[in-house]
């Protein structure tokens, strides 16, 4: 019988990978599971993952236990046919991973590593009973039995046990007590996110458009014609999710995040069309108002814990985002795979001196994972959850 080694095909240093990394909020917010913001969790791989939830692993990568147990170690897979056969090497599997994945999980690692030392010089630490309580805790916020909460993770995220409080439970834990958690809220907040989540919103379709020219052209043929509005918000909006409902949107609450969309909306009456509204770089909107919703509480004080729960839950979220965008930004990252150096730390003789200039990094360098913390709008700990406006700024 013949046997060959199969030459792998590479696919290219920048293939997406089956399943992207995805956030799940932990310590204050509920998780998200929609919406372009997908949650995004960090994916590091860690062997001591099990006795340490945050440590970063620096052990070489093992082949899978299956492998191990081979006695032909050098393979991966045998394919036999016809008394021929094609021998699969680790080395070729190894590569094709490292080509399609590699960057993801560098990344979610350099991360891990980067709250990691920050834990140690603040003598920070996260126990495993911690880790677990708050898994517990994530669990009674919907009221699912702990076991349910990590069986659902493994069948519909395809995440483990280990890799949840490795790579998702202990970074925010470590994050939030880094950040202290010591927030205000002020009346004007708690009246702010009453307004927001409990009164009145705009009932509204939407066209959205990327030119003033073709703005003009579109705000001119519905205020021809209020009826033709719905044709054309399915024809000319740029925005797909509304596009396909003929411009239905969310009804627009206050202080959700766009005053000049809000202010626009709130001044319309039933029927009316809008002006054209500038919601971001090249990005305009024009309204119809189809009604209002009714204010079903009417007392603040009957829903006071609930809106102060989720303010310190808001403010909380976004002084992580900060503290680890501050972290990146002082901690320096020699990424030896991408051949980039960012960070404001500069090595000097094997000492580290803060505040030097920012080391010349290529177009391309480091960035923050989709979802992390640093990476802004759709993430956990950056996006409030009361946020409803339909179009937010750009």
């Amino acid at each position: 019988m013949s046997e060959r080694n199969h030459a792998a095909v590479s696919t290219g240093a920048n293939q997406p990978s089956r399943m992207k990394p995805f956030w799940m909020v932990t310590g204050t917010a509920a998780v998200l599971v929609a919406g372009g913001i997908g949650v995004q969790m960090w994916r590091a791989q860690s062997s001591s993952a099990a006795e340490e939830p945050g440590k970063v692993s620096v052990n070489k990568a093992q082949p899978a236990a299956g492998a191990l147990a081979n006695p032909q170690k050098e393979s991966a897979a045998k394919v036999t046919r016809n008394g021929r056969a094609i021998k699969i090497p680790l080395d070729d599997v190894a590569k094709e991973c490292l080509s399609r994945v590699g960057n993801d999980v560098l990344e979610s690692m350099i991360n891990r590593a980067v709250i990691q030392l920050a834990c140690e010089e603040a003598g920070v630490a996260i126990t495993d009973a911690e880790v677990d309580q708050e898994i517990i805790r994530i669990a009674k916020q919907f009221n699912i039995p702990t076991e349910t909460w990590i069986q659902m993770l493994q069948s519909e995220r395809n995440i483990t046990p280990e890799q949840y409080k490795r790579d998702v439970i202990w970074p925010m834990l470590a994050l939030k007590k880094l950040t202290g958690e010591k927030v205000e809220v002020s009346d004007e907040d708690m009246h702010k996110a009453f307004v927001r989540q409990f009164g009145p919103r705009v009932k509204c379709r939407m066209i959205m458009v990327d030119n003033v020219r073709r703005a003009n052209e579109v705000w001119q043929k519905a205020t021809a014609n209020k009826e033709d509005f719905n044709r054309l918000a399915k024809e000319a909006s740029i925005e797909p999710n509304s596009k396909a409902m003929e411009g239905l949107v969310p009804p627009i609450a206050r202080y959700a995040g766009n005053p000049e969309l809000e202010e626009a909306a709130f001044k319309l009456k039933v029927g009316e069309i809008s002006g054209i509204i500038s919601v971001g770089s090249n990005r305009y909107v024009i309204l119809k108002c189809e009604g209002f919703t009714e204010q079903k509480v009417q007392d603040p004080n009957e829903v006071r814990d609930i809106l102060y729960k989720d303010l310190v839950d808001e403010k909380v979220q976004v002084s992580v985002a900060k503290m680890f965008d501050d972290l990146k930004k002082s901690s320096r990252v020699d990424n030896y795979w991408n051949n980039t150096t960012t960070g404001d730390v500069k090595q000097v003789s094997g000492t580290q001196t803060p505040g030097a200039a920012r080391a010349a990094q290529p177009a391309g360098g480091t960035k923050a994972p989709t979802g992390s913390p640093a990476a802004g709008v759709k993430s956990p700990l950056t996006s409030p959850k009361s946020a409803t406006s339909p179009v937010k700024r750009q």
